[in-house]
């Protein structure tokens, strides 16, 4: 498979899964909603779109959205995602969305020793968490993809209780 092909693949994962979140899988009534990896704010707009209302709060490095999607100041936190995002353990997020993996085994290696716990830590009881790195934690329980995804495409979980 092409790198294209591949990352035609992620996205339209990407797209899908959380689509079967905003149809099927009802989030709890309050909380915010954390982007991790803003990227060029492609997903940062889609959860926009889907989820109006929410507070989106994105994490980043450094700054590189479009204009078009980006979120505003309060709610855009840079620096490195490790530290950054420990500030949100306890917030009782409705969702997290990270797609924070660069294809390379010993990078995200290093990643998914502080990813799943901050995600756990972040989400609320019953909260989702939708990853394109797997999130191998007891607080998060696996959920079924949509039909459209590959299984180890992307990643589904709900915050056990």
């Amino acid at each position: 498979m092409s790198r294209l092909e591949s990352f035609i693949r992620r996205m339209s994962a990407q797209r899908d899964v959380i689509d079967h979140v905003r149809e099927t899988l009802p989030l709890p009534a309050t909380g915010a909603i954390l982007e991790i990896g803003l990227g060029n704010g492609r997903t940062f707009d889609h959860l926009r779109e889907k989820f109006p209302g929410r507070r989106i709060v994105a994490f980043d490095r450094a700054f590189g959205a479009h204009a078009s999607s980006a979120p505003p100041a309060e709610d855009l936190v840079l620096g490195e995602i490790a530290e950054t995002a420990k500030t949100f353990a306890g917030t009782e997020a409705a969702l997290v969305h990270a797609d924070i993996g660069t294809g390379y085994e010993d990078k995200d290696a290093i990643t998914l020793t502080w990813l799943p716990g901050i995600v756990a830590q972040a989400l609320g009881a019953g909260g989702i968490a939708v990853s394109g790195l797997p999130l191998d934690h007891a607080a998060l329980e696996p959920l079924p993809l949509p039909a459209s995804v590959d299984r180890d495409r992307y990643f589904l979980y709900r915050r056990r209780p």
